[in-house]
């Protein structure tokens, strides 16, 4: 459907063109054109079965595993070749799994947030999902909606939109319902339509649906609605690691071949290149993508029980490393409840009457829509005032601005005439005063209004005046002259979470930075309510904050935990200084607070966010709770400790194996492991370590995250795969002169067994004895891989396939006695790592 066919026509001949009305579709008819039309919907590329399937075919892995099978089979080693292949299978199936899985997951978690649509249907007002939208539906729209299709405008009152996802500018555009000379085709031209992907800023409206899902136009430009998948810094970090990784290993291993050359020259290169191939196999924590991606969606999930949606998997990574959450106190901290306490005017009657003429209420909204200021003056009304307020009619409105501290309304009484009346912060609604009633001074107003701010509670204060003749619209010299009426004062009270949300905050590490748009003194005293600061009055105002020079205002925003008055500006460079030395997380919900929600680096919404500040965001909140969004940092920081717990401990054993059996390989006429048994304690040890991503996590590990990162941790991971290696070593003394086929034997039991003990002095910094318990997956998986490992000696499996041999009892206690002694000395090397690098443990 062409937009340009409707810029030309009136209103009205659109509602005829389109076989619909003002009073929009009926539910029939809606669910006919939805057969027709389709879901408004644009397809995006999503990973399906086989898109899974075949990725787990482009990594490096396989090709090297592919590779070692290939060459074997070409040298007359077919069984060898077999057993390779069926391994590649093997990882390609646990990779897919896995990966399935976690796409599953993220479609699942999609679910919890629909986006829904206020429509007009069989003379109705309803809320519908955007998808079942069709050409003739009739929709309302608010400052912070984003549109859901093309629409032709029908009704526009001081309505500007941001069409930044068209033009990339980021001013905003006015738009009119009155018909345009000729078919417009050019899209910045065409200023009674609205196109999807937009978002309203200011105002209000309707829209008649004239194109949707493909037909939109940004339906023939998908490219400028597709997302970005933005990667982690933890992601990104791991690609780094890893490269570094395969580039030291390749290295060596071209290395200790041209040696071997050297040495041994050209006799079983055949054999000896297979050797490489798996030992590079061997050393790569091939399961780290399964992992992680393990991790993170089974964290995801966990997450989303307990009411935190990720719109993208390593969002749940970025979560666990926020060191500064900036926060509003509404609706997190209290409860968004408000109860009135007092009405400050020389004429309180009026003075409600006022404030009632300018709510929701007027405007016909249902109590559950309507704002926490408006809901409690309706709660107070009685049903005489209701009867009364009822008869008054809303004619224009400029929605509450935060920036501005203020909002206005025209309205219109029962005997026609016109009121102009603004509601705001009282220190904002006295400039535009030039009379009080009841000859109270500003001074003595504001001095009442900071006891109310002291006491906690919140203001809403009122001004009007009379207009003289007819008016459709609100504009900048009307809110001249007003008369100031008196002012409401709400009390918020705390959520019984509130204390033990900042007392876990505190615990965790994670520095809590109140921004509100509330005066300093009720800022001030919830702080200290909740323990957050001590003096109410260390608070800082955005006018202070904005007069000082760019070092000052960094060490501010450090400072300062409460920051009072704050604009959408201001908050936007708070986030922008902070982040030069913290990673900051940031809640909003507001239609000013998308450009916050994009800036910091994890986002977070509430459900009931607009849509532009959801949409804007990396974490939706399904229920608004500062408790909600702790919980949900432990959940990564929990996620992040577990991921680094299998590179720790995977690089150490790997590290350790790799390098001692290619130091024996130069030395020795037979190769120390073959490739196979290389390639099996290289998946019996992942299954275990995958299982890491279950364990349970020590508190002093959740305190900072930065502090645990990989490169803090090279120093024990180099000791600890040196250990490994002496332990190699050993074995090879032990038996040397068993042949080949024990050597192997031996040292393929004693890798996987010492691996899985290395697995529990890892996993904690404490000695085992004093750590969490493990998971329940962990310890029986490393009971199972254990049990496995040793059967696989006595059966014709180990045998034909592995050229494995039965070791004798005394062989076994040796092997015992080696993994305990391992175990033993690892736990002290690493406590007293810990010991000297952190001090105490």
């Amino acid at each position: 459907m062409n937009f340009s066919e409707y810029t030309n026509k009136t209103v009205k001949n659109t509602f005829t063109k389109l076989a619909s009305s003002p009073k929009g579709l009926s539910e029939d008819q809606a669910k006919e054109r939805l057969k027709t039309y389709g879901p408004n919907e644009i397809k995006s590329s999503k990973l399906g079965f086989f898109d899974i399937l075949a990725r787990q075919f482009r990594s490096p892995f396989f090709y090297l595993l592919f590779l070692a099978g290939i060459v074997s089979l070409f040298i007359g080693e077919a069984v060898d070749s077999m057993v390779i292949i069926a391994f590649v299978v093997v990882n390609v199936v646990l990779g897919f799994f896995q990966e399935y899985r976690a796409e599953r997951a993220v479609a699942l978690l999609r679910e919890y947030v629909p986006t829904k649509v206020k429509v007009i249907r069989g003379k109705k007002e309803e809320m519908v999902d955007k998808q079942s939208l069709v050409p003739g539906d009739v929709i309302m729209f608010v400052p912070g909606d984003i549109i859901p299709a093309d629409l032709r405008i029908t009704e526009s009152k001081n309505i500007l939109f941001d069409e930044s996802i068209l033009s990339g500018e980021s001013e905003y555009s006015a738009k009119t319902t009155e018909s345009l000379p000729g078919k417009i085709k050019e899209v910045f031209k065409a200023k009674n339509i609205v196109f999807a992907g937009t978002s309203v800023i200011s105002g209000e409206g309707k829209g008649v649906v004239v194109g949707t899902g493909a037909d939109t136009f940004i339906g023939d430009v998908t490219k400028l609605v597709s997302e970005t998948d933005r990667d982690s810094n933890y992601e990104k970090d791991l690609l780094k690691f890893s490269k570094i990784i395969l580039r030291i290993v390749v290295s060596t291993i071209l290395l200790v071949f041209l040696l071997n050359l050297l040495i041994k020259g050209g006799e079983n290169v055949f054999d000896f290149t297979i050797f490489c191939v798996a030992l590079v196999v061997s050393i790569l924590p091939e399961a780290l993508p399964v992992v992680v991606t393990f991790a993170l969606s089974q964290g995801a999930l966990r997450m989303a029980k307990q009411h935190v949606v990720a719109k993208r998997l390593s969002a749940v990574e970025d979560l666990g490393n926020i060191e500064i959450l900036c926060t509003d106190k509404t609706g997190t901290l209290t409860g968004n409840k408000l109860v009135l306490k007092k009405i400050f005017a020389h004429d309180k009657e009026k003075c409600f009457l006022y404030g009632m003429m300018a709510s929701g209420f007027v405007k016909n909204e249902k109590e559950s829509r309507l704002n926490p200021f408006d809901y409690s003056l309706l709660q107070e009304a009685s049903s005489k005032q209701k009867e009364s307020i009822e008869k008054y009619k809303n004619i224009s409105e400029v929605p509450f601005d935060h920036s501005k501290m203020r909002g206005d309304t025209l309205v219109e009484s029962p005997e026609g005439k016109h009121f102009f009346i603004m509601r705001g912060a009282p220190e904002v609604v006295l400039k535009y005063c030039n009379k009080i009633e009841g000859n109270i001074s500003k001074e003595a107003i504001l001095r009442e209004f900071v006891k109310e701010g002291k006491r906690g509670r919140r203001v809403l204060s009122v001004a009007y005046k009379k207009m003289t003749g007819k008016r459709e619209t609100i504009s900048v010299r009307d809110e001249k002259n007003l008369i100031f009426v008196g002012y409401f004062s709400f009390e918020d009270q705390l959520k019984d979470t509130a204390n033990e949300t900042i007392d876990l905050a505190r615990k965790l590490g994670i520095e809590i930075k109140i921004i509100t748009g509330d005066c300093k003194e009720a800022a001030g005293e919830i702080a200290r309510q909740v323990g957050l600061i001590k003096n109410p009055s260390k608070v800082i105002l955005g006018e202070e904050l904005d007069s000082l020079p760019e070092r000052k205002f960094l060490q501010a925003c450090e400072k300062y935990s409460v920051f009072a008055r704050i604009s959408p500006k201001t908050k936007y460079q708070i986030i922008k200084v902070l982040q030069e030395k913290y990673e900051v997380g940031f809640l909003g919900e507001g239609v000013n607070d998308a450009p916050a929600l994009k800036l910091a680096n994890v986002g977070i919404a509430v459900k009931e966010a607009v849509d532009i500040s959801r949409e804007a965001s990396d974490i939706v909140l399904l229920e608004k709770d500062l408790r909600v969004v702790v919980n949900g940092i432990k959940e990564g920081r929990n996620i992040f400790s577990n991921i680094n717990k299998y590179i720790k401990c995977t690089l150490a054993a790997n590290f350790g194996n790799f390098y001692s059996i290619a130091a024996i390989s130069l030395f020795v006429d037979f190769i120390p492991m073959r490739p196979v048994q290389i390639l099996l304690v290289n998946l019996l040890s992942d299954f275990p370590l995958i299982a890491v991503a279950t364990d349970s996590v020590d508190t002093g590990e959740l305190r900072k995250p930065k502090a645990y990162k990989l490169d803090k941790f090279i120093g024990l991971i180099v000791i600890l795969a040196i250990i490994n290696s002496i332990a190699d070593l050993i074995i090879f003394f032990l038996f040397r002169n068993s042949g080949a086929s024990m050597i192997q034997t031996v040292w393929f039991t004693e890798g996987i067994l010492t691996e899985i003990a290395l697995i529990f002095v890892i996993r904690t910094r404490y000695a085992f004895y004093l750590a969490k318990a493990p998971s329940l997956a962990l310890t029986v998986l490393s009971v199972l891989t254990s049990i496995v490992t040793i059967l696989l000696l006595f059966t014709d499996l180990g045998a034909e396939f592995f050229h494995l041999t039965t070791p004798s009892l005394s062989t076994f206690i040796i092997i015992g006695l080696l993994v305990l002694g391992y175990f033993a000395i690892s736990e002290v090397v690493k406590l007293a790592y810990f010991r000297l690098k952190y001090g105490k443990t």
